[in-house]
């Protein structure tokens, strides 16, 4: 036998040996991408339950969003939107979407469980169809055909729940003073009223917002689909039956903060947010921190009796041998006519990223020893009552006073301010 027939016998017995291979490999079970897609992403789309997605949005995306009825459609759209990379499909950014919950130490073991699936499904399908050259060359996908999320991407960041929860410290958790301690976990008033009535009244947890955030969402204290009648609302008001009385009148800042997350959180809950022009606007540039601090008028004017009553508290800046022109702390109430007298904790206030906003979320929020200007502000013309929105501003200023306080934190260590002594 010559050297080119003995050749020709060896490889064609090498191409039957790697035919037999193949077959092998395809009798043993070795899956290749369309299986995979067959087998392990299809459930997840058909699957009823929500993805591991939820352990970071409240509403707005789901991980079957991206998934397409088919195995190469599937992967154009997610390759032409860069959430694949072809070269390096561990890096793929759909699998850091994915993933994005795995430092989360407050997971939820059924979180944990789902994303772990989730991510040993999507990453073995990339990893085979990204050494596939026929999908790799497969024509670009149209517009109308890439998949993903029903909402623009500012909405699904805006039900993002670490965004919500900023809103809610914010808004709720800096107005928690307003409250007095009757619903603060942990102090004497509250425990006297959760033998009284059981643990629904303490729901600014003592862990911290997230804790009183996560517990109000689950309660019956927000009504997402009348979020004006929530009981976070109504109770305050004493529109229903409140055994602290009277917190809120409509127009007041507590009143407005409590609104705006309430209506807030109703629609991201009920993902109705169509596009970004539908988002609420910014509430401002500033953070918002509840504190312990007092301030009490007294010998109030007899036309300002029962009327909102608005104070602006600015710190002197002594580099600058002037007033700040932003006020460090505000607070709103209506006036006790019959008593003459006007007392309320203070919301504290600063720019996000301002020294003075780190030092306050990572202590305890207080004002300095020193020098202040209060500004005092009346509703004598009822504008909250009419238009809840409004604002009061130079046309509802009564007049300002110097004082020189430490502001005790405390109901019984008020700073004292005299009306009478206010100019204007």
């Amino acid at each position: 036998m010559s050297r080119l027939v003995q050749r020709s016998f060896a490889i064609a017995a090498w191409s039957v040996m790697l035919l037999a291979n193949k077959e092998v490999q395809a009798q043993s079970g070795s899956p290749d991408a369309g299986e995979i897609f067959q087998k392990r992403l299809i459930p997840i789309f058909k699957s009823p339950n929500p993805s591991s997605c939820v352990q970071c949005h409240l509403a707005g995306v789901d991980l079957k969003n991206y998934i397409r009825p088919s195995h190469e459609q599937t992967f154009v759209s997610l390759r032409d939107q860069g959430l694949i990379d072809l070269d390096d499909p561990e890096k793929s950014k759909i699998l850091q979407l994915i993933g994005m919950g795995k430092n989360d130490p407050g997971a939820a073991l059924i979180h944990e469980k789902n994303r772990k699936a989730e991510l040993a499904a999507f990453g073995e399908w990339i990893r085979l169809s990204a050494q596939d050259p026929k999908l790799r060359n497969l024509p670009k996908a149209k517009a109308e055909d890439l998949k993903g999320p029903e909402r623009p991407i500012e909405v699904v960041r805006h039900a993002r729940k670490d965004r919500v929860l900023e809103s809610f410290e914010n808004t709720i958790w800096a107005m928690r003073f307003r409250c007095m301690s009757c619903h603060i976990e942990g102090t004497a008033e509250n425990r006297e009223l959760v033998e009284k009535h059981g643990p629904r009244v303490a729901w600014f947890k003592k862990d911290g917002p997230a804790a009183a955030l996560e517990y109000l969402a689950a309660s019956r204290l927000i009504d997402v689909e009348r979020p004006e009648k929530s009981l976070l609302l109504t109770k305050p008001l004493n529109e229903v039956e409140h055994g602290g009385g009277k917190k809120f009148i409509k127009g007041d800042q507590g009143y407005r903060a409590f609104l705006a997350f309430v209506e807030d959180f109703a629609r991201i809950k009920k993902n109705s947010y169509p596009d970004a022009a539908s988002l609420p606007a910014a509430r401002d540039t500033l953070l918002h921190f509840g504190s312990e601090s007092w301030l009490k008028i007294s010998n109030t004017l007899p036309d300002w009796g029962d009327r909102i009553l608005q104070v602006n508290v600015h710190a002197w800046n002594a580099n600058a041998a002037r007033w700040d022109a932003s006020p460090i702390a505000t607070s709103d109430r209506q006036v006790f006519g019959k008593g003459k007298l006007w007392q309320h904790s203070l919301t504290l206030m600063t720019p996000k990223d301002s020294e003075l906003a780190k030092a306050w979320k990572n202590g305890k929020p207080s004002l300095a020893q020193g020098k202040y200007m209060v500004k005092v502000y009346v509703d004598l013309r009822d504008r909250l009552g009419k238009t809840p929105d409004a604002v009061l501003g130079k046309g509802d200023f009564v007049g300002q006073v110097e004082i020189q306080s430490a502001w005790p934190e405390g109901y019984g260590r008020m700073t004292a301010v005299d009306a009478r002594k206010l100019r204007k």
